[in-house]
Order: structure tokens, then sequence, then C-alpha cells
């Protein structure tokens, strides 16, 4: 079996029959406190948007999300009534058990009890539309709309591996990988679903220190919330996955942090915003006002004075069901690493919503959609034969978001004007140019291409 058969195999066979539905609908009351910059209306309820848009042809969705940061700007325009600002009243934020279970729902839509749209890793919504991760290989069209935040991520490793050298900089450290695959008990590290961010993020990283995660070590597939049980049990290594996951490896002293997305890849792309093509297409307006929703939800979320308000809606048993003082730390990019490593105290270094050192947070540039796809290609996870350039521009609507954008009254300086954020640098001097995705397949050393 090849690589990327072997992988198609794993994606539509690890969802469970449970994953097949939503877990359950989270309509929490609706807080009557404004967002920063809008007005109230009588009654205490956000004020009605004013802009253009047009008529609403819907004013219900179903939207999903996992329990992790990159979730936080759909809860929050729930909570805090910002869907329903802009007439989308019966929008329902829905919890999913795993990845698998968020594609299975996204499939089947909310006519069959599904959703509509929801949080992604990327590239899953170019996987769905190209049929790679559903059972059948049936093709379910997605638009990518907005990205909900960047970073957020990190890679934690178990106690038992401190001490060698496991660290932002591997190249150190691979001897002792090395041992470790000698003696037949190779380092097993964990993603959340293949071929996404989270098993990017690790792979970039183990390539980066000269150890193939194809042959160096064993990977694995598991759910974010089963990531810190299985650390405990001593099933696995190390996990790359969202925060609050990651810290509490260093906050329950079962591990410690080898590195943090935001190391890896300053104001890197994280999650994004994506909803069925079918869905978008029948209701263009709704669409756009769910966008200013959740764009209003990222302004809010980014003003350090509303971010302990942030977590205590996060901790709710409805959305994460977790002690605020678990969610705090990494909220506010406080990161203590662990195995003699400094600690990073920035928020600038933890999740961030709307702007970042290099502008937009929420815009989906292009750019970094070819680099996750390339990233796939580069691992032999999606074909070498795949058009990069017209996948991009057939799921990535960043035309709608700029729309949205100009409606809700977004500053000029804040909508990009390109859709390449330019080249970006990764910390080991490696680029990517969108413009040129075969010279970054040529420059890593480490590739299954």
């Amino acid at each position: 079996m090849s690589q990327l058969s072997r992988r198609r195999f794993l994606f539509t066979a690890g969802a469970t029959a449970a994953g097949s539905l939503a877990l359950k609908g989270c309509t929490s009351p609706q807080s009557s406190t404004p967002a920063t910059g809008t007005s109230q209306a009588s009654g205490g309820a956000p004020a009605p948007a004013s802009g253009g848009g047009g008529g609403l042809e819907t004013t219900s969705a179903r939207l999903g999300y996992i329990a992790i940061f990159e979730s936080t700007p759909l809860i929050i325009a729930q909570a805090k009534g910002f869907f329903a600002k802009h007439g989308m009243t019966d929008v329902k934020v829905v919890k999913q058990a795993s990845w698998g279970a968020l594609r299975d729902n996204v499939v089947i839509g909310s006519g069959g009890g599904g959703v509509d749209g929801a949080q992604f890793q990327m590239p899953m919504p170019h996987m769905l539309t190209e049929g790679l991760i559903t059972t059948g290989n049936q093709k379910v069209p997605m638009y990518v709309l907005l990205q909900t935040s960047t970073h957020g991520n990190g890679i934690a490793i178990a106690g038992k591996h401190a001490g060698k050298n496991i660290h932002l900089d591997l190249t150190q450290a691979k001897p002792y990988f090395d041992q470790l695959k000698a003696a037949n008990t190779p380092f097993t590290a964990a993603y959340t679903f293949p071929g996404a961010n989270q098993e990017l993020w690790i792979r970039y990283w183990l390539a980066a220190g000269g150890i193939n995660p194809d042959t160096d070590v064993k990977l694995i597939a598991v759910p974010p919330p089963q990531t810190v049980a299985n650390m405990k049990t001593g099933t696995m290594d190390g996990f790359s996955t969202g925060d609050p996951w990651p810290y509490r490896i260093v906050q329950e002293n079962i591990g410690f942090m080898a590195a943090l997305t935001a190391q890896m890849w300053k104001d890197h792309p994280e999650e994004y915003f994506a909803m069925r093509a079918d869905w978008t297409d029948k209701n263009p307006n709704a669409t756009k006002a769910i966008l200013k929703g959740i764009m209003e939800a990222q302004q809010w979320c980014d003003d350090p004075v509303n971010r302990k308000e942030v977590v205590q809606i996060l901790s709710g048993r409805e959305y994460f069901n977790l002690k605020a003082e678990i969610l705090t730390p990494p909220m506010e990019g406080n990161y203590n690493l662990g195995d003699g490593q400094p600690a990073v105290n920035d928020i600038k270094m933890g999740p961030l919503f709307w702007k970042d050192s290099m502008g937009s947070v929420s815009y989906p540039y292009k750019s970094h959609d070819t680099w996750f796809i390339t990233e796939n290609v580069r691992w032999g996870l999606m074909p070498q034969s795949t058009d990069i350039k017209a996948l991009v521009d057939k799921v990535n609507r960043e035309d709608i978001w700029r729309e949205a954008a100009k409606e809700l009254g977004v500053a000029d300086a804040d909508i990009p004007k390109e859709t390449t954020r330019g080249v970006e640098k990764f910390f080991d001097g490696v680029t990517f140019d969108a413009n040129d995705p075969s010279a970054y397949l040529k420059a890593v050393k480490i590739k299954n291409v």
C-alpha cells in the first residue's frame, strides 16, 4: 500500500460510529455585554449592525468546534451575542468529539443532523473538497472563509525524556532518537488528525532536527482530550495539539514543552473557519453575517481587558469544562516550558485572534493555504500531481471575507491588499514563497517526494 493510500485508509477508517453524530448544541444564554466599539440597543441586546449585505436568506446555522483555543472566536460570537447582532439569531455552536467526528458531521450537513461549517485544521477543507478524507472518497466542496487564530499550539514531551535536549532545536537530541529506534522502542508522538496542522507541525519540527518522521519515530493519531491521558499512561512520548492540552502536561507534572509553534514560525497561520460551499452559495448574505459576528468576536478577544472574561466563558461546562486556572496562563501567553528552558511570558506568543505583528490574523491568505498543501505533498500525504494553485483558488474565498469586512466597517488599513503575506521564514532558516512551492520542496532536506 502506498503512503498516500495508507493515509487515505486512516482518514476514512478512523472515525467511530459515535463520531458521526454531534455531541450536543451549546446554546448558553447570550450575554448582554456589548462588544468593544459597539453600541447598545434598548433592552440590553447588542445593536443591529449597519452596512450592506442585503436581506438574510436564513437566520439559522450549525457550526462545529473542537474544545481548543482555536475555537474561541466561534464560542465568543455565540456567547456574547455577535451572531445575533448581525441577524443570525439561531446559530448553534456544537461541540465535536474529535476531528473525525467533525469531518463526518460536515459531510452529512445540518440537514442530516450534522453541521454547515466549522473550525478546521488545515488543509482539511481542501481535502474534503477533493474527497481525500471521506468514506468512498465522496467530494464535499468547501469554502475557507476566515482564519480563527494564530499560535496557541505546542509540542509536549513526557517527563521521562527530560535532560535529553528535546527542545526547539533537535540537532543535539538526534543521537537519543537513534538510540530509541535501535532498541526497537522508537519515540512515539501523536497528533490529532492525519495530514493536518498538528501532524504538520510535529513533522516539520522533527525534520528540522534531522529526524525523519516516517522512519525514525512512530506517529499516531489521537483526539485532543485523550492526549493527556495517553501521556499519563506512558503509551506515547510526545504530542502536538492546541492549547490548553499541551499546557496541562506541565501543569500536572507529566512532562514538559519542547517547543511552541510560535517559536517555530512566528505569527504562523493556525486554524480556520470554513463552510460547505453549497450552504454558502445558497446563503451568501447569511454567510457574511456569520463572518461579521466572528470578526467582532476576534476583535473583542484580542483586547487584553477581555481575556479574563474569555477564559470564564470557555471554562464553562457547555464549552471546555475546564478550570479557569488551567486556561488563563496560555491565554495570556505565559508558558513554563520546563526541562530547564526559559519561561515564556508574552501575550503575543500566545493565541491571537485579530492582529499579530504581521498584520491581520483573521484574513485567510491564499499563501498560507498553499503552504499547508505543499507540506502535505512534501510528506506524500497528497499526490505530487496536485494542482496546488487551482485547489487553493477553488476553496479559498478571501473575497467573501473582504466583502464582510467592508460591510462591518473594518478600517481599510486592516484589510490586506494582497492574497500572499510574502516570504515566510521558519525557525531553522528555511523560507517559503507561495509563488514558488517547488523551490521550497527542493530546499527541504528530509521529505517523502
